[in-house]
């Protein structure tokens, strides 16, 4: 169908890679446990909308061009790695915030837009994810396929579906397990300098890459 080849070790691939921890599954367990199932469904379903820009941009050829020009990567780059380590710094100076079971009643509370735009933006700004899908949904198109674009919207959308399933699971287990530690602000306040650290070394990691 549309040329897509070997679909079942595309699947089990990407629920391999989904499966791998990394910052974007420390960023849903930090908010999860920071205000809940809420919070770490938010920034998964960030997360998820992200990456879900990259697919369409692989689709229409965006992705090819950031591979190919050294100016367009660099901009998106620069724009990337600036916009982590200005959410980082301000994470990491954030001061005691009021505990979750209080926060709506005290106006404390981060909104779930701000943390589901967050995670977006964490996934568009960065040319590592956008570089990953242009290589990673090619091996499983043929050559040949009359529509490659579709094909590849086709597998992104799998891919992200299941990435969504994952995400929400994992933001469920995180949410339980943290009732106790949602009272405490202090412990609150060392997540957000925990998460503000991991945006400032995405951002760091982001303005090191290079084109190829």
């Amino acid at each position: 169908m549309l040329g897509i080849q070997e679909l079942w070790l595309f699947i089990v691939s990407g629920l391999l890679l989904n499966l791998t921890p990394g910052p974007d599954t420390a960023y849903i367990v930090g908010r999860s446990v920071q205000m809940g199932w809420r919070g770490g469904a938010a920034a998964a379903l960030g997360i998820c909308t992200g990456c879900l820009v990259h697919v369409f941009a692989a689709a229409i050829g965006l992705s090819a061009l950031l591979a190919a020009s050294s100016v367009a990567f660099t901009v998106v780059k620069w724009a990337g790695a600036g916009y982590l380590c200005y959410i980082g710094v301000k994470m990491l100076l954030s001061r005691p915030r009021v505990p979750a079971t209080d926060a709506v009643s005290a106006g404390g509370a981060i909104p779930l837009r701000q943390i589901f735009w967050q995670g977006a933006l964490t996934n568009v700004l960065n040319p590592k994810v956008a570089l990953f899908f242009l290589a990673f949904l090619p091996q499983f198109v043929a050559a040949e396929a009359p529509h490659k674009a579709l094909a590849f919207v086709l597998l992104g959308l799998i891919f992200i579906v299941n990435s969504t399933l994952w995400c929400l699971g994992v933001a469920a287990l995180a949410a339980s397990a943290a009732g106790r530690v949602r009272q405490s602000g202090r412990v609150l306040l060392w997540i957000d300098r925990a998460l503000g650290g991991l945006f400032v070394y995405l951002g760091v990691r982001v303005a090191m890459l290079e084109a190829r």
